[in-house]
């Protein structure tokens, strides 16, 4: 996972810093002179664009509809913006998610409702995961508002307010531009509550509005400057005090990072502590690739009964944990089954710590508390010692007999070797989850899944967005063949941009994940021809080249093709295995959380 998400160093190098500080610590409020715009230039649909790449969303992922067309023309219209069309609204969104998560803010336009709603699944994930995606819709023309009339693309009702209403639960602000008299100031603001709230905004612009100048458009747009949240340094000096006092008198603390470490950007101050403490440091699954695997105190990855080997045993028997940014849901705690006491626990989300049964600190930046508790606590490596002792290396699958049907930890192996810091992994949800969570990031490798949501099909649309934001990674994909069927169309684009990803397309027959929770037959999906299907979308235009492998020997030749002489290549790689071949990870997981989900209704 890239640590710059939603970082303001993050964005294109065009724009002025969003939020920036000046070294004096005054913030910037006027970066660059208001440059007078032609009248061709001072629209709605410019400014618009303008923004977007002042930003760093230089890159926009869209499918056109005859609302948001004229909009659409102003945005190609804008120098360094580039109009990417998808196959689908979810996958246009799937991708604004993936761009987001690399380049730290991400943007698609869509038609009226149904756009909007096909678009909502994607955006509802990318609110889970904390990620600024700018979701523009081409929405009524302005004059149909209040009208009682009944538009196309509508439920048949003449109130237009429902799509906005669908977002309002998904979205941290809504923007519906009717007017051009205050389009300047809704626009500025959804777009700045996103960066400031690191979620995704909804502007619904009318379709007659775009190519219209107005006065308010007539300048340059001042760059954003973001004020800053500041800790209450009250509250943050008890809050060390109090931490440090509980930290300090424990035997064996360990330092565990959880996923919003990234929206509180606080990943270096993270480090910062474990490199002061020398307590053992491991990561809950869905912040891996947020803490540097190769620190010298790295133990693994915490997930209760699945955690990497020895990290549950050494995090379990701690008598002190600090957890930075946690989530724990069913998913991330194992149905519930974490061997974890609240006693024991030191809690640092965002904005708060909650120490043990005790104390709560509001208004407490985690980055600020991070950094200062780190000059206030003992060093004290006995987790890490521990770990050392019992730690055993890990084995390595038996290798295949000639003609031996593949076998997925085989496959893995094979992944780890190519793994490097021009490389950036994405798991899509499923088995893949758990194989790669074991695979071990060298420094400077990107690694992004969607555990809080779980949306399968998102790799797709995200791996296109990720690698058009990280063009200086090469993506390597892991998606099983039953999240591939539902958004597969977007290959297509990947190819159209001229990306060089790797997509392993494990191909096992079903639904796998769903198979460990609650097994029938609605997990077994129809096989198709997979590279036959991608050769079928290539259709010799641009580059891209496929291979299908049952065996060992196979795979390793298609590897060594894919990362040689098709290096500049789409490579779409389809690795057949058995249905019943899975992690024994995912063996455990799965039985945890289907006694999670059915346990009975409590007595009334």
């Amino acid at each position: 996972m890239d640590t710059k998400i939603g970082a303001l160093d993050a964005c294109h190098p065009m724009s002025s810093d969003v939020g920036s500080i000046p070294t004096n610590g005054v913030v910037s409020t006027i970066q660059n002179p208001a440059i007078p715009m032609t009248s061709a230039e001072s629209t709605l649909g410019r400014h618009l664009a303008r923004r977007l790449v002042q930003i760093g969303a230089t890159d926009v992922f869209s499918v056109p509809g005859d609302f948001n067309l004229t909009l659409l023309d102003h945005l190609i219209a804008e120098p360094g913006l580039n109009l990417i069309g998808c196959c689908n609204e979810l996958n246009a969104g799937y991708a604004a998610d993936g761009y987001a998560r690399s380049r730290g803010v991400g943007a698609c336009v869509v038609t009226f409702t149904v756009g909007g709603l096909s678009v909502l699944n994607a955006i509802a994930g990318a609110y889970s995961e904390n990620l600024p995606v700018i979701c523009m819709v081409g929405g009524p023309n302005s004059n149909d508002y209040g009208t009682n009339r009944i538009l196309h693309h509508t439920i048949g009702l003449p109130d237009f307010s429902q799509e906005m209403r669908c977002f309002q639960t998904v979205t941290c602000y809504q923007a519906v531009v009717n007017t051009l008299e205050d389009a300047h100031e809704q626009i500025d603001t959804a777009i700045s509550t996103a960066l400031k709230e690191s979620k995704p905004v909804y502007i619904s612009v009318g379709c007659n509005l775009p190519a219209i100048p107005h006065p308010t458009f007539s300048r340059e747009p001042v760059p954003f400057s973001l004020s800053l949240k500041m800790s209450n340094q009250m509250g943050l000096e008890a809050a060390v005090e109090a931490a440090a006092e509980f930290l300090n008198k424990a035997v064996k603390p360990v330092t565990v990072g959880g996923p919003k470490l990234r929206v509180a950007k606080a990943g270096e101050a993270f480090v910062e502590l474990a490199d002061a403490c020398g307590y053992a440091l491991a990561v809950m699954p869905s912040a891996k690739g947020l803490v540097p695997e190769h620190h010298p105190h790295f133990i693994g990855t915490y997930w209760g009964a699945v955690s990497t080997p020895f990290c549950a045993e050494i995090v379990e028997s701690a008598d002190a944990y600090l957890f930075a940014g946690p989530i724990f849901n069913d998913y991330s705690s194992v149905g519930y089954s974490l061997l974890l006491k609240k006693e024991k626990a030191i809690i640092v989300q965002p904005d708060r710590v909650v120490i043990a049964n005790g104390p709560a600190f509001g208004c407490v930046l985690m980055k600020d508390f991070l950094k200062a508790l780190a000059k206030r606590l003992k060093r004290n490596t006995t987790a890490y010692d521990n770990y050392h002792r019992i730690y055993v290396p890990e084995g390595h699958p038996l290798k295949c007999d000639p003609k031996e049907p593949l076998r997925v930890n085989v496959l893995f192996e094979h992944i780890q070797k190519m793994l490097s810091s021009d490389t950036a992994v994405i798991a899509e949800t499923g088995d893949s989850w758990f194989n790669c969570q074991k695979l071990k990031l060298p420094e400077g490798c990107g690694y992004e899944f969607q555990m809080q949501y779980g949306s399968i099909g998102w790799s797709v649309g995200a791996t296109l967005g990720y690698a058009q934001a990280a063009s200086d990674k090469r993506v390597i994909a892991c998606i099983g063949d039953g999240s591939f069927q539902v958004t597969a169309q977007d290959v297509s684009t990947m190819i159209r941009c001229g990306q060089n990803t790797i997509i392993f397309l494990i191909n096992n027959g079903g639904y796998t994940i769903e198979v460990e929770i609650h097994d029938g037959p609605y997990n077994v999906i129809k096989n198709w021809n997979y590279t036959g299907l991608v050769d079928a979308i290539h259709n010799g235009e641009g580059k891209c080249w496929t291979a299908k492998v049952r065996y060992e020997e196979e795979l390793i030749k298609a590897i060594e093709t894919a990362t040689n002489e098709k290096k500049d290549c789409l490579c779409f790689i389809e690795v057949i295995v058995h249905k019943d071949d899975t992690s024994k990870e995912l063996l455990e997981w799965g039985s945890r959380v289907s006694a999670a989900n059915s346990r009975p209704p409590n007595p009334q």
